[in-house]
Protein backbone atom coordinates (compact mmCIF):
# COMPACT_ATOMS: atom_id res chain seq x y z
CA UNK A 1 0.00 0.00 0.00
CA UNK A 2 1.69 3.44 -0.73
CA UNK A 3 2.12 6.05 1.42
CA UNK A 4 -0.55 8.54 -0.80
CA UNK A 5 -2.75 5.84 0.00
CA UNK A 6 -2.30 5.81 3.43
CA UNK A 7 -2.71 9.10 3.70
CA UNK A 8 -6.01 9.37 2.17
CA UNK A 9 -6.93 6.59 4.57
CA UNK A 10 -5.68 7.85 8.15
CA UNK A 11 -7.19 11.07 6.61
CA UNK A 12 -10.74 10.11 6.32
CA UNK A 13 -10.64 7.90 9.58
CA UNK A 14 -9.56 11.82 11.27
CA UNK A 15 -12.36 13.38 9.61
CA UNK A 16 -15.27 11.28 10.36
CA UNK A 17 -13.90 11.51 14.40
CA UNK A 18 -12.91 15.19 14.82
CA UNK A 19 -15.58 16.71 12.93
CA UNK A 20 -18.77 15.21 15.09
CA UNK A 21 -16.81 16.02 18.68
CA UNK A 22 -16.65 19.61 17.35
CA UNK A 23 -19.99 20.07 16.53
CA UNK A 24 -21.52 18.16 19.58
CA UNK A 25 -19.35 20.44 21.50
CA UNK A 26 -20.69 23.57 20.19
CA UNK A 27 -24.07 23.18 19.43
CA UNK A 28 -26.10 24.15 22.23
CA UNK A 29 -24.42 28.01 22.07
CA UNK A 30 -25.40 28.27 18.05
CA UNK A 31 -28.18 28.23 15.80
CA UNK A 32 -28.69 25.06 13.82
CA UNK A 33 -28.41 26.55 10.48
CA UNK A 34 -24.10 26.76 11.59
CA UNK A 35 -23.81 23.56 10.98
CA UNK A 36 -25.92 23.09 7.80
CA UNK A 37 -24.17 25.94 6.25
CA UNK A 38 -21.23 24.52 7.62
CA UNK A 39 -21.33 21.21 5.48
CA UNK A 40 -22.87 22.84 2.36
CA UNK A 41 -19.69 24.53 2.38
CA UNK A 42 -17.53 21.79 3.39
CA UNK A 43 -18.27 19.94 0.12
CA UNK A 44 -18.42 22.71 -2.07
CA UNK A 45 -14.66 23.39 -1.00
CA UNK A 46 -13.90 19.78 -1.42
CA UNK A 47 -14.80 20.31 -4.93
CA UNK A 48 -12.65 23.29 -5.58
CA UNK A 49 -9.61 22.60 -3.07
CA UNK A 50 -9.90 18.80 -5.02
CA UNK A 51 -9.47 20.64 -8.32
CA UNK A 52 -7.03 23.47 -7.33
CA UNK A 53 -4.50 20.67 -5.50
CA UNK A 54 -3.25 19.54 -9.00
CA UNK A 55 -4.62 21.80 -11.22
CA UNK A 56 -1.27 23.58 -11.75
CA UNK A 57 0.18 20.16 -11.58
CA UNK A 58 -2.12 19.26 -14.50
CA UNK A 59 -1.51 22.73 -16.53
CA UNK A 60 2.20 21.96 -16.86
CA UNK A 61 1.69 18.36 -17.67
CA UNK A 62 -0.55 17.87 -20.19
CA UNK A 63 -2.33 21.06 -21.44
CA UNK A 64 0.64 23.18 -21.81
CA UNK A 65 3.65 20.67 -22.36
CA UNK A 66 4.29 21.43 -26.06
CA UNK A 67 5.92 24.32 -24.50
CA UNK A 68 8.71 22.45 -22.65
CA UNK A 69 9.21 23.21 -19.01
CA UNK A 70 10.02 26.71 -18.49
CA UNK A 71 7.41 27.92 -21.06
CA UNK A 72 4.84 25.59 -19.66
CA UNK A 73 5.43 27.04 -16.19
CA UNK A 74 5.00 30.40 -17.11
CA UNK A 75 2.08 29.86 -19.33
CA UNK A 76 0.43 27.75 -16.74
CA UNK A 77 0.98 30.44 -13.34
CA UNK A 78 -0.61 32.87 -16.06
CA UNK A 79 -3.41 31.15 -16.67
CA UNK A 80 -3.76 30.25 -13.08
CA UNK A 81 -3.61 33.66 -11.71
CA UNK A 82 -6.35 34.56 -14.07
CA UNK A 83 -8.45 32.30 -13.04
CA UNK A 84 -8.58 32.62 -9.46
CA UNK A 85 -8.32 36.44 -10.25
CA UNK A 86 -11.91 35.99 -12.08
CA UNK A 87 -13.01 33.44 -9.75
CA UNK A 88 -13.10 36.05 -6.81
CA UNK A 89 -13.55 38.96 -8.75
CA UNK A 90 -17.32 37.46 -9.90
CA UNK A 91 -18.41 37.62 -6.03
CA UNK A 92 -18.84 41.22 -6.58
CA UNK A 93 -21.92 40.73 -8.77
CA UNK A 94 -23.32 37.49 -7.69
CA UNK A 95 -22.94 39.80 -4.06
CA UNK A 96 -25.14 42.29 -5.30
CA UNK A 97 -27.63 40.42 -7.32
CA UNK A 98 -28.22 38.79 -4.14
CA UNK A 99 -28.85 41.69 -2.41
CA UNK A 100 -31.35 43.10 -4.76
CA UNK A 101 -32.96 40.23 -6.70
CA UNK A 102 -32.48 36.56 -6.12
CA UNK A 103 -31.76 36.59 -2.11
CA UNK A 104 -29.38 34.45 -0.61
CA UNK A 105 -30.75 31.29 -0.89
CA UNK A 106 -31.49 31.08 -5.02
CA UNK A 107 -27.72 32.65 -5.46
CA UNK A 108 -26.09 29.54 -3.55
CA UNK A 109 -27.85 27.08 -5.32
CA UNK A 110 -27.24 28.45 -8.85
CA UNK A 111 -23.32 28.98 -7.97
CA UNK A 112 -23.33 25.72 -6.87
CA UNK A 113 -24.92 24.18 -10.30
CA UNK A 114 -22.26 26.23 -12.49
CA UNK A 115 -19.54 24.94 -10.49
CA UNK A 116 -20.56 21.31 -10.34
CA UNK A 117 -21.25 21.48 -14.22
CA UNK A 118 -17.32 22.76 -14.08
CA UNK A 119 -16.03 20.05 -12.58
CA UNK A 120 -17.59 17.64 -15.01
CA UNK A 121 -16.55 19.34 -18.31
CA UNK A 122 -13.53 19.51 -16.73
CA UNK A 123 -13.34 15.43 -16.46
CA UNK A 124 -14.83 15.24 -19.55
CA UNK A 125 -11.89 16.89 -21.13
CA UNK A 126 -9.37 15.48 -19.59
CA UNK A 127 -11.06 12.00 -20.67
CA UNK A 128 -10.90 12.73 -23.77
CA UNK A 129 -7.42 14.08 -24.50
CA UNK A 130 -7.19 17.71 -23.48
CA UNK A 131 -9.15 19.79 -25.63
CA UNK A 132 -8.19 23.86 -24.96
CA UNK A 133 -11.53 24.83 -25.67
CA UNK A 134 -13.24 22.62 -23.50
CA UNK A 135 -10.64 23.17 -20.81
CA UNK A 136 -10.95 26.42 -20.34
CA UNK A 137 -14.87 26.08 -20.65
CA UNK A 138 -14.92 24.15 -17.33
CA UNK A 139 -12.69 27.55 -16.06
CA UNK A 140 -15.13 29.47 -17.08
CA UNK A 141 -18.19 27.53 -15.46
CA UNK A 142 -16.76 27.68 -12.15
CA UNK A 143 -15.65 31.12 -12.06
CA UNK A 144 -19.13 32.02 -12.81
CA UNK A 145 -20.26 29.69 -9.88
CA UNK A 146 -18.11 30.79 -7.25
CA UNK A 147 -18.94 34.44 -7.70
CA UNK A 148 -22.78 33.33 -6.88
CA UNK A 149 -21.70 30.65 -4.33
CA UNK A 150 -19.08 32.06 -2.16
CA UNK A 151 -20.05 35.96 -1.23
CA UNK A 152 -23.66 34.47 -0.61
CA UNK A 153 -23.01 31.71 2.01
CA UNK A 154 -21.01 33.58 3.72
CA UNK A 155 -23.32 36.40 3.75
CA UNK A 156 -26.41 34.54 4.64
CA UNK A 157 -24.39 32.73 7.83
CA UNK A 158 -24.15 36.50 9.08
CA UNK A 159 -28.35 37.02 9.08
CA UNK A 160 -28.29 34.71 11.62
CA UNK A 161 -26.66 37.10 14.46
CA UNK A 162 -27.16 40.33 15.49
CA UNK A 163 -24.07 42.85 14.13
CA UNK A 164 -22.32 42.77 17.65
CA UNK A 165 -23.46 38.86 18.51
CA UNK A 166 -20.21 38.21 20.73
CA UNK A 167 -20.36 34.80 19.23
CA UNK A 168 -19.90 35.92 15.54
CA UNK A 169 -16.37 35.38 15.36
CA UNK A 170 -16.31 32.26 17.17
CA UNK A 171 -19.20 31.26 14.48
CA UNK A 172 -16.94 32.36 11.61
CA UNK A 173 -13.95 30.50 13.10
CA UNK A 174 -16.34 27.19 13.19
CA UNK A 175 -17.64 27.99 9.78
CA UNK A 176 -13.91 28.38 8.22
CA UNK A 177 -13.22 25.06 10.14
CA UNK A 178 -15.76 23.24 7.20
CA UNK A 179 -14.28 24.76 5.07
CA UNK A 180 -10.99 23.35 5.97
CA UNK A 181 -12.23 20.40 6.73
CA UNK A 182 -13.34 20.05 2.97
CA UNK A 183 -9.82 21.69 1.64
CA UNK A 184 -8.23 18.97 3.91
CA UNK A 185 -10.03 16.05 2.22
CA UNK A 186 -10.20 17.43 -1.26
CA UNK A 187 -5.73 16.88 -2.02
CA UNK A 188 -5.59 13.65 -0.49
CA UNK A 189 -8.65 12.22 -2.24
CA UNK A 190 -8.80 14.25 -5.63
CA UNK A 191 -5.50 14.78 -5.54
CA UNK A 192 -4.42 11.04 -5.15
CA UNK A 193 -6.91 9.96 -7.95
CA UNK A 194 -6.15 12.52 -10.35
CA UNK A 195 -1.89 11.56 -10.39
CA UNK A 196 -1.98 8.37 -9.15
CA UNK A 197 -5.47 6.87 -11.65
CA UNK A 198 -6.13 9.60 -13.94
CA UNK A 199 -6.61 13.19 -13.65
CA UNK A 200 -10.41 13.05 -14.98
CA UNK A 201 -11.18 10.85 -11.79
CA UNK A 202 -10.13 13.87 -9.50
CA UNK A 203 -12.26 16.58 -11.69
CA UNK A 204 -15.21 14.08 -11.28
CA UNK A 205 -15.03 13.01 -7.97
CA UNK A 206 -14.43 16.91 -7.30
CA UNK A 207 -18.07 17.94 -9.10
CA UNK A 208 -19.74 14.86 -6.90
CA UNK A 209 -18.65 16.48 -3.65
CA UNK A 210 -20.40 20.10 -5.03
CA UNK A 211 -23.35 18.53 -6.07
CA UNK A 212 -23.41 16.94 -2.21
CA UNK A 213 -22.94 20.34 -0.56
CA UNK A 214 -25.97 21.53 -2.61
CA UNK A 215 -28.45 19.21 -1.55
CA UNK A 216 -27.46 19.18 1.99
CA UNK A 217 -27.76 22.95 1.57
CA UNK A 218 -31.26 22.64 -0.35
CA UNK A 219 -32.76 20.05 2.29
CA UNK A 220 -32.09 21.42 5.65
CA UNK A 221 -32.53 25.54 5.19
CA UNK A 222 -35.24 27.00 6.21
CA UNK A 223 -37.65 27.75 2.96
CA UNK A 224 -38.32 31.03 4.94
CA UNK A 225 -34.83 31.92 5.26
CA UNK A 226 -32.81 33.64 2.16
CA UNK A 227 -35.69 34.52 -0.37
CA UNK A 228 -35.34 37.83 -2.65
CA UNK A 229 -35.58 40.97 -0.50
CA UNK A 230 -38.92 41.88 -2.82
CA UNK A 231 -40.77 38.67 -3.64
CA UNK A 232 -43.57 40.63 -5.65
CA UNK A 233 -41.00 41.95 -8.05
CA UNK A 234 -38.99 38.85 -8.10
CA UNK A 235 -42.08 36.86 -9.47
CA UNK A 236 -42.51 39.54 -12.47
CA UNK A 237 -42.09 38.54 -15.99
CA UNK A 238 -38.93 41.25 -17.12
CA UNK A 239 -38.15 39.49 -20.70
CA UNK A 240 -39.94 37.29 -22.60
CA UNK A 241 -41.87 35.93 -19.90
CA UNK A 242 -38.73 35.16 -17.31
CA UNK A 243 -39.04 36.47 -14.29
CA UNK A 244 -35.75 37.91 -13.22
CA UNK A 245 -34.31 34.69 -11.92
CA UNK A 246 -34.31 32.88 -14.92
CA UNK A 247 -32.99 36.24 -16.99
CA UNK A 248 -29.84 36.14 -14.96
CA UNK A 249 -29.43 32.30 -15.00
CA UNK A 250 -29.29 32.96 -19.25
CA UNK A 251 -26.96 35.77 -18.75
CA UNK A 252 -24.36 34.01 -16.66
CA UNK A 253 -24.24 31.19 -18.97
CA UNK A 254 -23.46 34.01 -21.43
CA UNK A 255 -20.72 35.04 -19.72
CA UNK A 256 -19.12 31.66 -19.65
CA UNK A 257 -17.07 32.02 -22.92
CA UNK A 258 -16.52 35.52 -21.93
CA UNK A 259 -15.13 34.12 -18.24
CA UNK A 260 -12.95 31.12 -20.74
CA UNK A 261 -11.51 33.71 -23.07
CA UNK A 262 -10.07 35.98 -20.55
CA UNK A 263 -8.61 33.36 -18.28
CA UNK A 264 -6.68 32.33 -21.60
CA UNK A 265 -5.92 36.47 -22.38
CA UNK A 266 -4.43 36.88 -19.22
CA UNK A 267 -2.98 40.49 -20.57
CA UNK A 268 -7.03 41.50 -20.93
CA UNK A 269 -7.64 40.55 -17.73
CA UNK A 270 -4.67 42.49 -16.21
CA UNK A 271 -6.59 45.72 -17.34
CA UNK A 272 -10.11 45.10 -16.94
CA UNK A 273 -8.93 43.97 -12.87
CA UNK A 274 -7.33 47.25 -12.53
CA UNK A 275 -10.67 48.68 -13.92
CA UNK A 276 -12.84 47.07 -12.14
CA UNK A 277 -10.96 47.79 -8.62
CA UNK A 278 -10.49 51.29 -9.76
CA UNK A 279 -14.57 51.23 -9.51
CA UNK A 280 -15.17 49.33 -6.96
CA UNK A 281 -12.82 51.00 -4.22
CA UNK A 282 -13.89 54.50 -5.89
CA UNK A 283 -17.63 52.99 -5.34
CA UNK A 284 -16.89 52.33 -1.51
CA UNK A 285 -14.64 55.21 -0.91
CA UNK A 286 -17.65 57.84 -2.19
CA UNK A 287 -20.17 55.95 -0.48
CA UNK A 288 -17.99 56.51 2.57
CA UNK A 289 -17.49 60.24 2.35
CA UNK A 290 -20.88 60.59 1.54
CA UNK A 291 -22.90 58.67 4.04
CA UNK A 292 -25.64 60.49 6.09
CA UNK A 293 -24.04 58.37 8.70
CA UNK A 294 -20.58 59.38 9.94
CA UNK A 295 -20.15 56.42 11.56
CA UNK A 296 -21.16 54.50 8.85
CA UNK A 297 -18.77 56.00 6.35
CA UNK A 298 -16.24 55.32 8.45
CA UNK A 299 -16.45 51.88 9.28
CA UNK A 300 -16.38 51.69 5.43
CA UNK A 301 -12.80 53.73 5.42
CA UNK A 302 -11.60 50.92 7.47
CA UNK A 303 -13.08 48.17 5.42
CA UNK A 304 -10.94 49.74 2.65
CA UNK A 305 -7.85 50.03 4.46
CA UNK A 306 -8.08 46.46 5.43
CA UNK A 307 -8.78 45.14 2.12
CA UNK A 308 -5.19 46.63 0.90
CA UNK A 309 -3.62 44.30 3.95
CA UNK A 310 -5.71 41.57 3.01
CA UNK A 311 -4.58 41.17 -0.49
CA UNK A 312 -1.38 41.27 0.73
CA UNK A 313 -1.60 38.42 2.94
CA UNK A 314 -3.38 36.40 0.23
CA UNK A 315 -0.64 37.10 -2.69
CA UNK A 316 1.36 35.23 -0.66
CA UNK A 317 -0.71 32.69 1.03
CA UNK A 318 -2.22 31.51 -2.40
CA UNK A 319 1.14 30.82 -3.46
CA UNK A 320 0.35 27.42 -1.85
CA UNK A 321 -1.65 25.90 -5.55
CA UNK A 322 0.54 27.76 -7.65
CA UNK A 323 4.90 27.90 -7.35
CA UNK A 324 5.16 26.12 -3.92
CA UNK A 325 3.11 23.66 -5.42
CA UNK A 326 5.99 23.13 -8.28
CA UNK A 327 8.73 23.67 -5.67
CA UNK A 328 7.40 21.15 -3.70
CA UNK A 329 7.38 18.64 -6.59
CA UNK A 330 10.62 19.03 -7.96
CA UNK A 331 12.38 19.72 -4.67
CA UNK A 332 11.17 18.48 -1.70
CA UNK A 333 11.32 15.44 -0.19
CA UNK A 334 8.13 14.38 0.16
CA UNK A 335 8.52 10.93 1.92
CA UNK A 336 6.88 8.59 -0.58
CA UNK A 337 3.38 11.15 -0.41
CA UNK A 338 2.00 12.24 -3.91
CA UNK A 339 2.85 16.22 -4.36
CA UNK A 340 -0.76 16.89 -4.36
CA UNK A 341 -1.93 15.83 -1.44
CA UNK A 342 0.78 18.45 0.43
CA UNK A 343 -2.04 20.75 -0.23
CA UNK A 344 -3.65 19.32 2.63
CA UNK A 345 -1.16 20.18 5.33
CA UNK A 346 -3.07 23.67 5.57
CA UNK A 347 -6.40 23.00 6.41
CA UNK A 348 -5.20 20.02 8.70
CA UNK A 349 -3.48 22.40 10.93
CA UNK A 350 -6.84 24.92 10.47
CA UNK A 351 -8.78 21.74 11.78
CA UNK A 352 -6.53 20.89 14.33
CA UNK A 353 -6.41 24.74 15.58
CA UNK A 354 -9.30 26.94 14.47
CA UNK A 355 -11.12 25.08 17.99
CA UNK A 356 -7.83 26.51 20.28
CA UNK A 357 -8.61 29.62 18.14
CA UNK A 358 -11.90 30.05 18.62
CA UNK A 359 -11.54 29.37 22.50
CA UNK A 360 -8.86 32.13 22.85
CA UNK A 361 -11.08 35.20 21.21
CA UNK A 362 -14.34 33.85 23.47
CA UNK A 363 -11.97 33.50 26.23
CA UNK A 364 -10.68 37.15 25.51
CA UNK A 365 -13.11 38.60 24.46
CA UNK A 366 -14.92 37.41 27.99
CA UNK A 367 -12.06 39.69 29.59
CA UNK A 368 -12.30 42.27 27.06
CA UNK A 369 -8.89 42.19 25.78
CA UNK A 370 -9.32 40.41 22.67
CA UNK A 371 -7.41 42.43 20.36
CA UNK A 372 -9.02 44.46 17.77
CA UNK A 373 -9.51 43.41 13.61
CA UNK A 374 -6.03 45.28 12.38
CA UNK A 375 -4.17 43.86 15.18
CA UNK A 376 -5.16 40.27 14.33
CA UNK A 377 -4.33 40.91 10.40
CA UNK A 378 -0.96 42.11 11.70
CA UNK A 379 0.03 39.25 13.50
CA UNK A 380 -0.95 37.14 10.15
CA UNK A 381 1.36 39.29 8.49
CA UNK A 382 4.13 38.72 10.92
CA UNK A 383 3.77 35.01 10.76
CA UNK A 384 3.51 34.65 6.79
CA UNK A 385 6.67 36.67 6.84
CA UNK A 386 8.35 33.60 9.35
CA UNK A 387 6.62 31.16 7.02
CA UNK A 388 8.65 32.46 4.13
CA UNK A 389 11.76 32.60 6.06
CA UNK A 390 11.54 29.24 7.02
CA UNK A 391 11.25 27.70 3.86
CA UNK A 392 14.06 30.19 2.26
CA UNK A 393 16.22 28.80 4.54
CA UNK A 394 15.07 25.19 4.08
CA UNK A 395 16.02 25.74 0.48
CA UNK A 396 19.00 28.11 0.36
CA UNK A 397 20.27 24.96 3.10
CA UNK A 398 20.39 22.91 -0.30
CA UNK A 399 21.49 25.43 -2.84
CA UNK A 400 24.86 24.04 -3.18
CA UNK A 401 23.77 20.15 -3.58
CA UNK A 402 20.48 20.58 -5.61
CA UNK A 403 22.36 19.65 -8.68
CA UNK A 404 23.31 16.39 -7.06
CA UNK A 405 20.47 15.84 -5.77
CA UNK A 406 19.81 17.34 -3.03
CA UNK A 407 16.02 17.94 -2.08
CA UNK A 408 14.54 20.19 0.76
CA UNK A 409 14.04 18.33 4.17
CA UNK A 410 10.27 17.62 4.80
CA UNK A 411 9.87 19.67 8.07
CA UNK A 412 10.72 22.94 6.83
CA UNK A 413 7.90 22.38 3.95
CA UNK A 414 5.51 21.46 7.15
CA UNK A 415 6.64 24.33 9.75
CA UNK A 416 5.96 26.81 6.84
CA UNK A 417 2.84 25.58 6.42
CA UNK A 418 2.50 26.00 10.17
CA UNK A 419 3.14 29.34 10.30
CA UNK A 420 0.96 30.00 7.52
CA UNK A 421 -2.00 28.49 8.61
CA UNK A 422 -1.57 30.30 12.21
CA UNK A 423 -1.68 33.27 10.09
CA UNK A 424 -4.81 32.64 8.00
CA UNK A 425 -6.79 31.99 11.44
CA UNK A 426 -6.27 35.47 12.74
CA UNK A 427 -6.69 36.94 9.29
CA UNK A 428 -9.33 35.08 7.31
CA UNK A 429 -12.32 34.02 9.50
CA UNK A 430 -12.05 37.04 11.62
CA UNK A 431 -11.85 39.06 7.80
CA UNK A 432 -15.46 37.59 7.30
CA UNK A 433 -16.93 38.36 10.28
CA UNK A 434 -15.52 41.75 10.38
CA UNK A 435 -17.05 42.94 6.69
CA UNK A 436 -20.32 42.09 8.14
CA UNK A 437 -20.06 44.22 11.13
CA UNK A 438 -18.29 46.84 9.13
CA UNK A 439 -20.82 46.83 5.99
CA UNK A 440 -24.13 48.87 5.77
CA UNK A 441 -27.17 46.23 6.17
CA UNK A 442 -28.48 47.16 3.15
CA UNK A 443 -25.19 46.12 1.14
CA UNK A 444 -23.57 43.25 3.17
CA UNK A 445 -23.72 41.39 -0.26
CA UNK A 446 -22.03 43.69 -2.58
CA UNK A 447 -19.04 45.06 0.02
CA UNK A 448 -18.73 40.85 1.11
CA UNK A 449 -17.91 40.19 -2.54
CA UNK A 450 -16.12 43.85 -3.06
CA UNK A 451 -13.70 41.75 -0.14
CA UNK A 452 -13.03 38.78 -2.16
CA UNK A 453 -11.78 41.15 -4.95
CA UNK A 454 -9.25 41.64 -2.66
CA UNK A 455 -8.44 37.79 -2.74
CA UNK A 456 -9.01 38.22 -7.01
CA UNK A 457 -6.15 40.66 -7.11
CA UNK A 458 -4.02 38.58 -4.79
CA UNK A 459 -4.47 35.78 -7.45
CA UNK A 460 -3.46 38.21 -10.27
CA UNK A 461 -0.56 39.58 -8.71
CA UNK A 462 0.47 35.97 -7.13
CA UNK A 463 0.65 34.55 -11.08
CA UNK A 464 3.04 37.58 -11.43
CA UNK A 465 5.14 36.25 -9.15
CA UNK A 466 5.34 32.65 -10.13
CA UNK A 467 5.88 34.04 -13.73
CA UNK A 468 9.34 35.61 -11.74
CA UNK A 469 10.18 32.15 -10.90
CA UNK A 470 9.44 30.58 -14.14
CA UNK A 471 12.86 30.02 -16.16
CA UNK A 472 11.66 29.75 -19.92
CA UNK A 473 15.17 29.16 -20.63
CA UNK A 474 15.92 25.51 -21.19
CA UNK A 475 18.84 24.19 -19.72
CA UNK A 476 19.25 26.51 -16.61
CA UNK A 477 20.34 24.65 -13.91
CA UNK A 478 18.38 23.28 -11.00
CA UNK A 479 20.49 25.76 -8.46
CA UNK A 480 19.52 28.53 -11.10
CA UNK A 481 15.52 27.60 -10.73
CA UNK A 482 15.83 26.97 -6.98
CA UNK A 483 17.66 30.52 -6.79
CA UNK A 484 14.77 32.34 -8.58
CA UNK A 485 12.65 31.15 -5.63
CA UNK A 486 14.58 31.74 -3.17
CA UNK A 487 14.78 35.55 -4.35
CA UNK A 488 11.18 35.87 -5.11
CA UNK A 489 10.41 34.59 -1.40
CA UNK A 490 12.93 36.46 0.03
CA UNK A 491 12.11 39.71 -1.39
CA UNK A 492 7.96 39.16 -1.60
CA UNK A 493 7.11 37.11 1.10
CA UNK A 494 9.68 38.19 4.25
CA UNK A 495 10.63 41.63 3.46
CA UNK A 496 7.44 43.33 1.59
CA UNK A 497 5.08 41.64 4.18
CA UNK A 498 7.18 42.51 7.30
CA UNK A 499 6.89 46.39 6.36
CA UNK A 500 3.38 45.65 5.61
CA UNK A 501 2.60 44.63 9.01
CA UNK A 502 4.66 47.51 10.91
CA UNK A 503 2.57 50.52 8.46
CA UNK A 504 -0.92 48.24 10.04
CA UNK A 505 -0.05 48.95 13.60
CA UNK A 506 1.13 52.13 13.39
CA UNK A 507 -2.76 52.75 11.34
CA UNK A 508 -4.16 50.48 14.38
CA UNK A 509 -5.64 53.69 16.62
CA UNK A 510 -6.56 55.61 13.65
CA UNK A 511 -8.78 52.49 12.43
CA UNK A 512 -9.66 51.66 15.76
CA UNK A 513 -11.46 54.96 16.16
CA UNK A 514 -13.69 54.70 12.94
CA UNK A 515 -14.45 51.28 13.61
CA UNK A 516 -17.01 53.11 16.40
CA UNK A 517 -17.65 49.89 18.40
CA UNK A 518 -17.12 47.02 16.46
CA UNK A 519 -14.70 44.68 17.81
Amino acid sequence: MSAGLITLIIGWLFVLVWVPMVVLSQRKMHPKELFTLFFAEMWERFSFYGMRAFLILYMAAEIFKQFGQGDADAKSYGVYGAFNALLYAAPIVGGMLADRMIGFRKAVLLGGLFMALGQFTLAANASMGNQSLMFYSGLGLLAVGNGFFKPNISSFLGTFYDRNDNRKDSAFTIFYMGINVGAFLAPITCGYLAREIHYSLGFLVAGLGMLLGLVVFWRNIPKDRGNAPDPVAAAKSVFMGLNQFWVIVIASLAFVPVFSMLIDAEKVTNWIMIIVGIGVIGYLIYSALTSEDKKEGQRLLVFIVLFFFHMIFWTLFEQAGGSLNILTDRYVNKMGIETSQFQSVNPLFIILLAPIFTWIWTQLGKRKKEPRTPIKFALALLQMALGYLIIVIGAKSILGDVDNGGMIPLYFLLFMYLFHTTGELSLSPVGLSVVTKLSPAKTVGFVMGAWFLSIAFAHKIGGYLGQLIATPQEGTSKAGELGAFISVYMNWGVYLVLGCAVLLLLLTPMLKKWMHGVH
